[in-house]
């Protein structure tokens, strides 16, 4: 017996109508007419999963909501859904004659991030006093889908008797009875992964976008032009430092020169200025003791003259 534990569940990763109708995923025959419907169109290829001209939008970005109010709108779940990214495309789908809303949306985000935020946040979040479901775009992203419409899809309730399992809200149970391995095989039904189930309470992780041989050319080529643009950005400022940096220092050795000159002609300036203060000194000093000998010497010719007339006064006298 394998899987023992019954608390052990594993998800789908491809869509098989009759795995889908089955609670631990080793059914080998459908057990209702809708699962037969669902294998017929999966057979025949009468469904294309891109055939429909109403969806748009990067299904890597894209989540799927359910069991919304049939009350709730566009702008009351776009206010709600914002909260775990920027939306970029909302598409509440309707029905086509009556125009009311059939209770799920398609929800794309600006990035893939922002996705993942919301596939894992707002699962069983209530918008309109509804706990919605949120999935990811399983239409375009697994292999083998087939719609509810058609038989298939996830979900489903126990009065209707078409449940549908495999999915984020009701996953296969790890088998409790031998796994028909040879007949799953025929069928084309991946088998469950024994030894590597998950706890009722993991979340699976949506698929992510595959890398291609030309997506990293193209990533190869732009990491190469965006290492050219920062080098030539790297290689110009660098001209442009150099070059501001010799530009200041031809103004700075000319503002030295320009500083230096002017500080010569202003000393030149101030010793002709003191020469001629010391000359000019010189001069009113020399014209100064030049008067003054001239005023000794007339004083001392004016005194002899004295004295000579006084001398001849007494002479003159001493004869009388």
């Amino acid at each position: 017996m394998s899987g023992s534990n019954v608390n052990s569940v594993f998800y789908a990763d491809t869509y098989h109508p009759i795995q889908a109708g089955s609670i631990d995923g080793t059914d080998i025959l459908p057990h209702d007419n809708a699962v037969y419907r669902a294998l017929l169109c999966s057979s025949a290829g009468l469904y294309d999963p891109f055939g429909d001209p109403k969806v748009i939008g990067d299904p890597y970005c894209t989540v799927f909501v359910g069991r919304l109010s049939h009350l709730t709108n566009e702008d009351t779940l776009r206010k709600a859904m914002s909260k775990y990214g920027r939306v970029k495309n909302l598409r509440l789908v309707r029905h086509i004659v009556t125009g009311a809303s059939c209770g799920y949306a398609f929800i794309e985000y600006e990035t893939e991030r922002e996705m993942r935020r919301a596939y894992e946040d707002a699962h069983h979040s209530v918008v309109d006093d509804s706990e919605i479901l949120v999935d990811y775009n399983r239409q375009q992203l697994m292999p083998g889908w087939i719609p509810r419409r058609l038989g298939g899809g996830l979900g489903g309730n126990k009065e209707s008797g078409q449940l549908r399992f495999g999915g984020r809200e009701r996953p296969f149970r790890a088998p409790l009875r031998p796994i028909p391995l040879d007949d799953l095989k025929r069928l084309g039904i991946p088998p469950p992964p024994e030894g590597r189930y998950m706890s009722r309470f993991q979340v699976p992780s949506p698929p992510r976008r595959t890398r291609s041989s030309v997506d990293r050319e193209e990533r190869s080529h732009k990491r190469s032009s965006v290492d050219r643009e920062e080098r030539s950005h790297k290689r110009s400022s660098g001209d442009r430092g150099e070059r501001s940096h010799i530009r200041s220092s031809v103004d700075r050795e000319e503002r030295s020169q320009k500083r230096s000159s002017l500080d010569r002609e202003e000393r030149s300036h101030k010793r002709t200025s003191m020469e001629r203060e010391e000359h000019s000194n010189k001069r009113s000093s020399m014209d100064r003791d030049g008067h003054s000998h001239k005023r000794h010497k007339h004083s001392s010719h004016s005194h002899r003259r004295d004295r000579r007339r006084r001398s001849a006064s007494q002479d003159q006298s001493s004869d009388r």
